[in-house]
């Protein structure tokens, strides 16, 4: 019987670890320098919120000798900021229902079908991103008081509708063009309309885009601020963006209070980001391959 062995590696053939560069190092380095940056900010609000009035005077970037939750727990029990979280959550839910609703049927009709005029309605909606809404603010305010809907949440989420549907059909238009011209033929031979079709195909296999554009578009909505600035006048109808600017000018001189309030608006939409992350990033990255 003859055994075979195996010659033993040569220290050239030998497996070495990889080793970061100093490129690499610098890469990581300005990283989490940016994310610092980035997150400083947040965490000094947020544990502000747990500090009293003399310490933030006396040392602003201080850590609370004996953490006060107080600060918290007053703003929780204040009706009028449930009030105003209730606000911003209609006014989120519904902004994203009507940007995911009109959004996906825009997009079907673009990517699908040939009609005269289509590349120009493209070009139309993406020139949509170009143009903010601090542009239009003055007409739009015209428009909304000339409708009645001042002092309304409607006048808050038909805005917000129409000028997250750019967005939504630059991401959306990849996604529903890429599905395969045979699946629908083979829909149509099994009887399926072309609203079966859509309904039973089309949004099933574009959910990554519309979750992603859905997360987008109620973000957005959660943090606006100057819509709501210019068309909501009574405190009761405010969404919290603008309730905190209400509630540190009613007690300014109570910080702690403030940052606490301030950090309870903020933490909701960081948390919904974080979790979605993933899926936003998928979104994305589909639409750039369609």
């Amino acid at each position: 019987m003859v055994t075979i062995t195996a010659p033993p590696l040569s220290p050239t053939t030998t497996r070495k670890r990889p080793s970061l560069g100093r490129a690499s190092w610098v890469t990581y380095v300005v990283a989490f320098a940016l994310v610092g940056i980035c997150i400083g900010p947040v965490l000094y609000i947020v544990i502000g919120g747990f500090r009293t009035n003399s310490e933030i005077t006396r040392d602003p970037s201080g850590f609370p000798s004996t953490w006060q939750v107080v600060n918290y727990s007053e703003v929780l029990k204040s009706s009028i900021f449930w009030r105003q979280v209730s606000n911003s959550v209609i006014c989120g839910v519904f902004t994203t229902l009507g940007v995911v609703v009109l959004g996906v049927a825009a997009s079907f009709v673009l990517a699908r079908y040939s009609f005269w005029g289509r590349n120009a309605m493209y070009a139309l909606f993406a020139a949509g991103l170009m143009f903010p809404m601090t542009v239009a603010i003055t007409p739009l305010y015209i428009l909304i008081r000339g409708l009645g809907l001042t002092d309304n949440l409607a006048g808050i989420i038909l805005p917000q509708i129409a000028f997250a549907l750019p967005t939504t059909i630059i991401i959306l238009v990849p996604f529903l063009r890429a599905i395969p011209k045979e699946l629908e033929e083979a829909a149509a031979i099994d009887g399926a309309s072309r609203l079966g079709f859509f309904v039973r195909m089309v949004i099933p296999l574009s959910i990554p885009g519309v979750v992603t554009v859905g997360i987008l578009a109620f973000i957005a909505s959660w943090n606006s601020y100057l819509l709501p600035l210019f068309i909501l006048n009574n405190e009761g109808s405010y969404t919290l963006p603008l309730g905190v600017q209400a509630f540190a000018a009613q007690y300014s001189v109570d910080t702690a209070r403030v940052l606490a309030f301030t950090s309870l608006s903020m933490i909701p939409a960081l948390v919904f980001f974080s979790l979605f992350e993933r899926r936003i990033i998928g979104g994305l990255s589909g639409a750039v391959k369609g």
